[in-house]
């Protein structure tokens, strides 16, 4: 039996191929009013036809023939290499860096895929370093002069300083705050960047400008296509019967959309940001979309367009045309374990406050600092039979009460600051919280409880602090990592020891503790043996603050702690074998000090011991700060466990005593006591 030869393009008048995307993937369609030729094949063939794609329909005028049509083989391959180009994970490509810093090689892929495309998004997951990659295509291209960046607005000072520490050129950066004329720069400026809040205030002056490269942070943000924000940024198109005016969009000869999360909840809130990036294909028509990925249907208010479908042709389709993103299970052997990252949040609203505390700490500094050099003179006198001026009781008694004041006033002062920065933490949260769950800590009850307060309208919310039962931790702990609980604010001292929430890969500290040991302490909550990502690490800091001085310099002893210990995700410090010591001390005594050991003793012997871990950097130089080279490995591995055994921290007790002249005022009578308050 042989197989009769049929050419499909002889059977009818076939009409210009359209491209339709299929579950199939992409397929060319031609259409045909069937004739005698055509039905003198179906009836003979008919299988071998509906191999080869051809089907019927039937409409009013009768039956019509549809030939589905396979794409060119060389066409498959050119959309195979641009999806792979989206995924991609390096790239033979160089990128001017400034001296000391470089491009991970998945950020150079990113800037490649972007440095050829018009229109791009971004969206790898949150911390990949999206910011750094629209730097390094502005880095890449000595032709773009004027660039606008939309964000919001507590990333406007994070912009400016990554810009500042990316660039490869001399720029002048200027930011908008406000919605006021007067809020804008004189000319003169190369990098202008302005929050999503105010930009339909400045976008007729912005009209003056054709930028080179547009730059929008966040871009889920103008998930709504009648939105200020939106408009301002896209433009506005109606569709029909709609009677809102249209509005231009942005001028920019190169627009780059970043985003960790493009698509929030569902296929309709990303039609804004595809209407811009690719206007002419994906973009064209609102209701072929909305049809084909929305899973639009009519019911008696018209149509709905909230539902989702054919959502891997979609991804497929946004890879092919615009899109690059890497996940972090993809990239992840080139992230460190931890990303630290310091915020600055504008202190517009709470600038009074910030330079009240500010002066607080320098004055009370200053008069501590004297009085130690008075102290330390009259010491060594005293030490050689000498008289001094200065009675060295009093000293010490002056000193004690100045540091005790300073403690109160600061405490006050710094409280004040923390309230006042909790809208911008809450905004900074509800952003985080789109693309995943998130840890946060505070170190002030008020503090945590305002936060939680502007976050559980939206989300999932549980706190722990030091009043917390252990049994509702433990259930709060089991109900977050189970998927039931989105954001957990913790106490950093109740919540920063001994919980694993490893469901979360995000830190956020919306205060500091200014002993580096218990931030990390903090961190390893999510960063712990069965977290299979890197976790990123925030500090949220106000502009010009002292925690925003404060905060980098406890990143960089946190470095150098965990260059010490060798910190990585497979080292667990908390199976340390304590009777593998070098720290001398009486077995008997040992004992007999752990059988009357309090909890709370225990945890004041434990804070006491993350204080000199804090301060020591391996006995590297001879400052008298930490533990000494015999001592180090130990006191830090004590230090970095969730919680202490009695023993442990009756042997951590005698090292307090050894080291106690390095503790602040009453550290170690509280050890003693069990006062942790």
């Amino acid at each position: 039996m042989t197989t009769k030869t049929i050419k499909i393009q002889e059977l009818a008048n076939w009409s210009e191929p359209k491209r339709v995307r299929t579950k199939h993937g992409p397929k060319d369609l031609l259409k045909a009013t069937p004739g005698d030729a055509f039905w003198e094949a179906w009836k003979s063939a008919k299988q071998q036809l509906k191999d080869a794609g051809i089907s019927l329909s039937k409409n009013e005028d009768g039956w019509e023939a549809l030939w589905w049509r396979p794409i060119s083989e060389q066409e498959q391959h050119e959309l195979k290499q641009a999806r792979e180009a989206s995924r991609a994970t390096d790239a033979d490509i160089e990128i001017p860096s400034p001296e000391g810093l470089d491009y991970l090689p998945f950020q150079r892929a990113g800037i490649a895929y972007a440095l050829t495309h018009q229109n791009t998004l971004i969206g790898d997951e949150m911390g990949l370093g999206k910011t750094i990659q629209g730097i390094g295509v502005w880095n890449s291209d000595p032709t773009i002069k004027r660039v606008l960046i939309v964000c919001p607005a507590s990333l406007r000072l994070n912009w400016r300083n990554e810009f500042k520490k990316w660039a490869t050129r001399p720029v002048r950066i200027e930011v908008i705050i406000g919605g006021k004329p007067d809020a804008r720069p004189l000319d003169g400026w190369q990098v202008l960047i302005v929050n999503y809040d105010v930009l339909a205030k400045h976008k007729k002056w912005l009209e003056k400008f054709d930028f080179d490269l547009l730059i929008a942070d966040e871009c889920h943000y103008c998930k709504s296509p009648t939105a200020a924000r939106t408009k301002a940024l896209l433009g506005f198109t109606p569709r029909a019967g709609q009677k809102t005016k249209p509005e231009a969009p942005i001028r920019a000869k190169r627009k780059l959309f970043l985003s960790g999360t493009p698509i929030l909840n569902r296929p309709v809130e990303v039609w804004p940001l595809i209407q811009a990036v690719d206007p002419s294909g994906l973009g064209r028509s609102f209701f072929k979309f909305a049809l084909r990925y929305c899973g639009a249907k009519q019911n008696l208010y018209g149509w709905d367009f909230s539902g989702a479908s054919n959502l891997d042709e979609l991804q497929n389709l946004m890879r092919e045309r615009f899109m690059v993103r890497r996940l972090k299970k993809d990239v992840l052997t080139e992230l460190p374990p931890k990303q630290r990252q310091v915020i600055e949040l504008p202190a517009n609203g709470a600038s009074k406050l910030v330079e009240k505390e500010k002066q607080t700490f320098a004055s009370h500094r200053e008069y501590i600092e004297a009085l130690e050099r008075r102290l330390a003179e009259a010491e060594q006198f005293e030490a050689a039979g000498l008289a001094h001026d200065d009675d060295i009781e009093f000293l010490r008694r002056e000193l004690r009460g100045a540091r005790q004041t300073a403690f109160s006033e600061m405490s006050k002062a710094r409280k004040a600051v923390a309230l006042a920065k909790v809208p911008k933490v809450v905004e900074h949260l509800l952003n985080a919280l789109e693309q995943g769950p998130v840890v946060c800590f505070a170190h002030h009850i008020d503090v945590m409880d305002q936060i939680k307060v502007g976050i559980e309208s939206e989300y999932r919310v549980a706190t722990i602090t030091g009043s917390t039962p252990l049994a509702v931790r433990q259930e709060v702990v089991e109900k977050f990592q189970g998927g039931r609980l989105d954001l957990i604010i913790g106490n950093i001292q109740a919540a920063g020891v001994g919980l694993t929430l490893t469901r979360s890969s995000h830190v956020v500290f919306a205060e500091l503790d200014w002993v580096p040991a218990n931030l990390s302490q903090a961190e390893d909550r999510c960063h712990r043996i069965s977290q299979t990502e890197s976790v990123l690490v925030q500090h949220l800091v106000l502009e010009d603050s002292l925690d925003a001085e404060m905060s980098r310099k406890l990143i960089a002893k946190q470095e150098v702690i965990d260059q010490a210990l060798d910190r990585n995700t497979d080292v667990d410090y908390g199976m340390l074998d304590t009777d593998e010591i070098t720290f001398k001390v009486k077995e008997d005594r040992v004992a007999k000090q752990a059988a009357s050991m309090t909890r709370e003793q225990i945890e004041a012997v434990h804070h006491g011991l993350r204080w000199l871990a804090g301060m020591c950097d391996g006995a590297r130089t001879r400052d008298d700060m930490g533990f000494n080279g015999c001592d180090t490995r130990f006191g830090k591995a004590l230090a970095s466990q969730d919680g202490l055994t009695a023993r442990q921290a009756a042997i951590g007790l005698s090292m307090l005593h050894k080291y106690h002249r390095q503790l602040p005022e009453g550290l170690l009578d509280k050890a003693k006591k069990g006062e942790t308050k």
